[in-house]
């Protein structure tokens, strides 16, 4: 058993290694044990023509990294940007920060014809951070709107908290520089807005853009909260949210490594809006550049996608690979030859940079997307045909629907067929209990929407009446 289980394990090694190389996903379960399963369908599956990706991805290129070191260097020449410290302070405290950062992006809407709108939310909020007392705190919000009738009112977001924190995060007056936690997040959101802006397409995006920087992060992911109830009383509907939060170092020896997206689970830990939207991210931007995180953050922590995702919304946090906490939440000083504190001279430009890529990417391809199906359904059971239904409305921009399924471990999505209306698609010879499935709408530019799973059908058993199995 001990040399069948090692040349077994050497096998996996081999796939594994001749996967990436294709750059194909990899279940991580032996071909040869897949030969052991009776084949769903019996007969070959479909083989569908499918609609080439969207074309014009964002490129490192269009990145600039003089930039983003450019916006750490003024948010942490603020000294502090505690929540609790000084919003009229032009040279230090949050006020300061929130100045920098709507000139910013004052700068990318002059430059791009004023299409990105600029505003400052102001509001009160209440944690045991704020001594339990209302707390003013400001989000800076810039929308690049959407163009189509239908889309403009969905909202896709990314966003980066501009507070920052010392040992104690109570402490207002200790310097906080903050450098990757999170003025990282904020330059990236920053310049995801110059680079979208800057490529907007003739006829503009679909669905609108949403770049944020949001303060009251450490004091309870307050501006989070804020920038959920924001949005909803603006009239838009969240089509995704992207959270960048301490995204600009790389420690590890190698780098620029992938950056961690993280995203929870939903029913029977498989499917969530979130983790629909992790998978749309890897399939974007290639699972090289992104390594998926199956937790929705980590462990005992949180960030400003949480609002979002306890919403029941499609939410995810960029964080770099490996965090060093030597300069995490720590006042800047030096111990036992050991400096301590959130300093810039610790950040890796070319890793942000390829955050930038990542985030900006995504957001242009889903804005530029047909809406996800709706009503997507599964049926079938008892029987030997899985039955996926969904709904749409009419679209003159989309292709159809491609109908995805996988193996209950296999956490990534394949096409199992393409669909050009709203309907129903039979997979004879295929058992609702061995696999998930899902449908995603493809626009005829070749942009896919997030994936949305299957939701079983209530079914009665039999000798049941339907009424008691509803």
């Amino acid at each position: 058993m001990r040399i069948i289980s090692g040349r077994l394990a050497a096998a996996v090694l081999i796939m594994s290694a001749i996967l990436l190389s294709l750059r194909l996903p990899y279940s991580g379960e032996p071909a040869a044990l897949a030969l052991q399963d009776p084949a769903e369908p019996p007969q070959s599956k479909p083989s569908p023509e499918l609609i080439p990706p969207v074309s014009g991805a964002v490129a490192s290129a269009d990145v600039d990294q003089g930039t983003l070191k450019a916006i750490i260097d003024e948010l942490v020449a603020c000294g502090t940007r505690n929540s609790l410290s000084s919003w009229s302070d032009p040279k230090r405290g949050i006020g300061c920060a929130r100045d920098r950062i709507v000139a910013r992006f004052q700068a990318v809407s002059k430059a791009t014809g004023g299409n990105l709108l600029v505003r400052v939310d102001r509001f009160e909020a209440t944690s045991s951070r704020t001594s339990n007392k209302p707390a003013p705190l400001e989000n800076v919000v810039a929308i690049l709107r959407g163009a189509d009738p239908t889309l403009r009112a969905t909202a896709f977001v990314v966003s980066g908290h501009y507070d920052s924190r010392a040992s104690d995060v109570m402490d207002a007056a200790a310097d906080a520089p903050g450098a990757d936690d999170d003025a990282s997040g904020v330059a990236v959101s920053l310049e995801c807005a110059r680079v979208l802006a800057a490529r907007r397409p003739a006829g503009g995006y679909r669905a609108s853009i949403v770049f944020a920087a949001v303060s009251g992060e450490e004091q309870g992911l307050l501006g989070g909260a804020r920038l959920l109830e924001y949005l909803r009383q603006a009239g838009d509907t969240i089509g995704a949210m992207l959270d960048d939060d301490i995204v600009g170092a790389d420690f590890a020896p190698g780098a620029p490594h992938r950056v961690r997206v993280f995203s929870g689970s939903g029913p029977e830990g498989a499917d969530s809006p979130s983790r629909e939207l992790a998978r749309a991210v890897e399939l974007i931007d290639s699972f090289q550049s992104v390594r998926l995180i199956f937790r929705t953050d980590r462990l005992g922590r949180g960030g400003d996608h949480l609002p979002f995702v306890e919403a029941g919304l499609p939410a995810v946090r960029f964080t770099e690979p490996l965090e060093d906490y030597h300069h995490e939440h720590q006042a800047p000083r030096v111990e036992d030859g050991v400096q301590y504190g959130d300093l810039a001279q610790y950040l890796n430009f070319e890793f942000m940079a390829n955050v930038v890529r990542d985030n900006a990417e995504v957001l242009r391809e889903l804005a530029l997307a047909p809406a996800p199906p709706g009503l997507v359904t599964l049926s079938g059971a008892v029987t030997p045909t899985t039955v996926v239904s969904w709904r749409a409305p009419d679209d003159e921009d989309r292709a159809g629907f491609e109908v995805l399924w996988r193996e209950t471990t296999d956490p990534r999505w394949s096409v199992y067929e393409f669909a050009p209306q709203a309907g129903e698609a039979l997979l004879k010879g295929v058992s609702t209990d061995n696999h998930f499935f899902a449908v995603r709408s493809v626009g005829r530019n070749g942009a896919r929407s997030i994936a949305v799973a299957a939701a079983p059908k209530a079914v009665a058993p039999p000798g049941v009446p339907k009424s008691a199995a509803q």
